[in-house]
């Protein structure tokens, strides 16, 4: 081994190639022994075994057979063993490359379509015979449609008459066509000759209908007065005055049908609802004990009030103008003034006068925040004619602002 070692570093020094390792093997067995040289191995001779036959999956099981003994139990053969194939190396993209180029290009193949002929082009001696299936078929059809035409059903086996329902069609809506206005002369004539073609039980009451182009739930606009018809409305109006004293016998000369102070106050509150007069009358002095029936009086529109002169002391002269035809209105939520101007039995010139006299205090109550280029623009949207069961009739502006000047120079006079 020291032979060994100074050889390797001998050889490392002169940087001389090393030997095989099988040559310093040698050399240290033959320096250790000391015998002389060992001599060479027998030469290696190789050796081949011929390859194994392989039998098929058919001849297996004959194979088993045979070497099996006949009594013994037969041993199922081992499964095939599968070959387990490489797997598959991945392509580069130089390898990808030449491989594109070297496949050659496939040529789409298109085929012509086929299109199935239809009954009438087939030819004579190719047309199916309808076989017992479709006889059947053609023969439910049948019935169906004969049944369809007569419009019955047949219910466990009755036949019942089936009822023909319109489809439901869309009816449009005719709206009717609008009146055009004619002048307030044409319109009392219109009026009246409605009222004799259809004859009623009473005497019909000429009504005019304003709308007004107004808001009634501002305080600002609100519009509510009073007036005094030249000729009366044409009804008996019952007047009851709230006073006491002097001015309860003042109301009595004055024609009030009903006068009282307490005593009338408890009788209405008592009196489940039913009055026996059309208008209140009251003295200052008795608007806070008429709190206790203000929710009777005030639904009815009968509740006394200053603005429209029912509060006063003057009993005489507002008894003798309700009497004489005094006349209330007020704006309703949908803005429209609704009033009462006399009976169809007037004259002409009759109605037109209270006609003029209830529009000029309609513009008297024109609300002071309202502004427009007139007194008509704006504020009088419409104005309309019409008996108590009668068709109404559209009244122009024009004819009813001379109406309305006419009455101002009859008063100024």
């Amino acid at each position: 081994m020291a032979h060994l070692r100074l050889l390797l570093s001998h050889s490392a020094r002169r940087h001389t190639r090393p030997c095989s390792l099988l040559s310093l093997l040698r050399f240290s067995s033959d320096s250790g022994s000391g015998t002389g040289p060992t001599p060479p191995p027998p030469p290696v001779k190789p050796v081949s075994y011929a390859p194994k036959p392989q039998s098929t999956a058919e001849e297996a099981p004959a194979a088993a057979e045979d070497a099996a003994p006949s009594d013994g139990p037969v041993s199922q053969p081992p499964p095939p063993r599968r070959s387990q194939e490489p797997p598959q190396r991945q392509w580069t993209r130089e390898e990808l490359r030449f491989v594109k180029d070297a496949v050659p290009a496939v040529t789409p193949v298109s085929y012509p379509a086929r299109v199935a002929p239809l009954p009438e082009d087939w030819p004579a001696e190719e047309v199916p015979q309808e076989g017992p299936a479709e006889e059947g078929l053609r023969g439910e059809a049948e019935r169906i449609e004969m049944e369809a035409t007569r419009g019955r059903r047949s219910f466990f086996g009755m036949q019942v008459e089936e009822e023909q329902v319109p489809y439901p069609t869309l009816i449009p809506v005719e709206k009717r066509p609008q009146k055009v206005a004619i002048d307030l002369v044409d319109a009392i004539r219109e009026i009246k000759t409605s009222a004799d073609e259809k004859k009623r039980n009473f005497t019909e009451t000429v009504e005019a209908h304003v709308m007004l182009g107004v808001d009634p739930r501002r305080g600002d606009q609100m519009v509510r007065g009073a007036l005094t018809l030249p000729h009366g409305t044409g009804k008996t109006v019952r007047v009851a005055v709230f006073a006491e004293g002097p001015a309860a016998d003042e109301a009595r000369a004055a024609g009030a049908d009903v006068v009282g102070g307490d005593e009338l106050i408890e009788e209405i509150r008592t009196g489940g609802g039913k009055l026996s007069f059309d208008k209140c009358i009251a003295t200052p002095m008795f608007m806070p004990r008429l709190s206790k029936v203000a929710r009777i009086l005030g639904p009815r529109g009968l509740m006394p009030n200053p603005k429209l002169g029912s509060v006063t002391n003057d009993v005489s002269g507002a008894v003798k103008a309700a009497k004489s035809g005094r006349v209330d209105f007020k704006i309703d939520k949908t803005a429209i003034v609704h009033v009462g101007l006399g009976k169809v039995n007037f004259s002409d010139e009759s109605l037109r006068e209270n006609i003029g006299a209830f529009v000029h205090a309609l513009l008297l109550a024109k609300p002071v925040g309202l502004k427009k280029t007139s007194k008509y623009v704006g504020y009088v949207k419409k104005f309309t004619l019409s008996s108590t069961m009668g068709p109404g009739f559209p009244v122009t502006i024009p004819s009813l602002s001379a109406a309305a000047d006419h009455y101002n120079k009859v008063q100024a006079s």
